[in-house]
């Protein structure tokens, strides 16, 4: 791979399992599977020949500050997903970030802000007319009761979290005492509202896009359970996500999507680039989305910064598209750059 035409300062900002070392060495994580994004993309950032410093934050703001002040970055490479173990806090490091006027990639505090609370983020899409599942969201404290225009069976998931976190068998529930303690569990237990949606049934198809002003979408990918029952309701649980041992009893594979019908890829581009605009994703994102058998396209949920391990949706569709791993990780440098600098 040939280097970047032109080398930049580039500090690579990430979570850490509690409080960093002092001396900053994640020699040892970036070995493991965890760390997995975080090393592919120092490696692509090394390859391209640009200077790369790393930072690991938990919960002391004042590490980034002092970073960035010692050692001015042209762009940080934000790969943070919360803060102080708080999902919904990774928009305050993106609002740090852009209070100091460093520039940095992936999407800003509003878009984070409307992407991860999903009750705001399917009113204002709804607002938009793009369909989502009907839903209601549960604040921690307040009275459990089901919406009569709530039917079942229903979805029950924790507003901010990510990674399908807080997501098992349980949240399928098909009668009001299974939807009353799911709801209190994620309240009680998890500390943040919940939120009941309509379950939708259908094709699960993941849409990564790229871009600022001009947009492009990448092949798209589906996720396929082989093995569960005919009838049964079919989504991805956190175990559906990460543990191999589950995928491969129930035959959960995440491919490229089989032909879809005719105009069917047009559709989903045009609605998944609405829906990315409406939500002020930018830079990189993926819009997670059901087809249903009478080809009606459903957005579930939109995910700004996702996961750029090579082996994840969003390089796999890139390479698809023909993007090397390293060309896709200069495009979001680029991206962040020319958006910001």
């Amino acid at each position: 791979m040939a280097a970047a035409r032109r080398k930049h300062k580039v500090l690579v900002l990430c979570d850490s399992a509690g409080t960093p070392p002092a001396d900053q060495d994640f020699s040892r994580e970036l070995k493991t599977e965890d760390w997995a994004a975080e090393a592919h993309v120092i490696d692509a950032l090394k390859r391209l020949g640009h200077e790369v410093r790393m930072l690991g934050v938990y919960e002391d703001p004042s590490l980034i500050i002092d970073e960035v002040k010692a050692h001015p970055p042209d762009v940080v490479f934000n790969l943070t997903e919360h803060f102080n173990d708080r999902s919904a806090h990774d928009r305050n490091v993106a609002g740090l970030l852009e209070m100091l006027d460093v520039c940095h990639t992936g999407s800003g505090p509003i878009g984070l802000t409307l992407c991860k609370n999903k009750g705001m983020a399917k009113e204002i899409l709804a607002y938009h007319r793009i369909r989502v599942p009907d839903a209601a969201v549960f604040p921690p404290g307040s009275a459990v009761k089901r919406p009569k225009r709530l039917t079942f069976p229903l979805f029950i998931k924790p507003v901010n979290e990510e990674a399908s976190y807080g997501i098992s068998q349980d949240s399928f529930v098909e009668n009001d005492q299974a939807f009353e303690e799911r709801v209190r569990f994620i309240q009680e237990r998890m500390n943040q509202e919940a939120l009941a949606e309509e379950y939708i049934d259908g094709r699960e198809l993941y849409v990564s896009v790229m871009g600022n002003r001009k947009l492009q979408v990448f092949p798209i990918r589906e996720v396929i359970f082989a093995e569960v029952p005919e009838g049964r309701p079919r989504f991805s649980t956190f175990k559906a996500k990460w543990d191999d041992a589950y995928r491969k009893r129930w035959g959960i594979q995440n491919i490229f999507a089989e032909p879809l019908p005719d105009g069917m890829a047009q559709r989903i581009a045009r609605i998944c680039k609405k829906v990315y605009r409406v939500l002020r994703i930018r830079g990189y994102g993926r819009i997670d989305l059901r087809v249903t058998p009478q080809e009606e396209i459903v957005i579930l949920e939109a995910n700004p910064n996702p996961n750029l391990d090579r082996d994840d949706e969003f390089a796999q569709s890139a390479m698809k598209a023909g993007l090397s791993y390293e060309h896709l990780i200069q495009r979001i440098l680029r991206l962040a750059l020319s958006d910001r600098c």
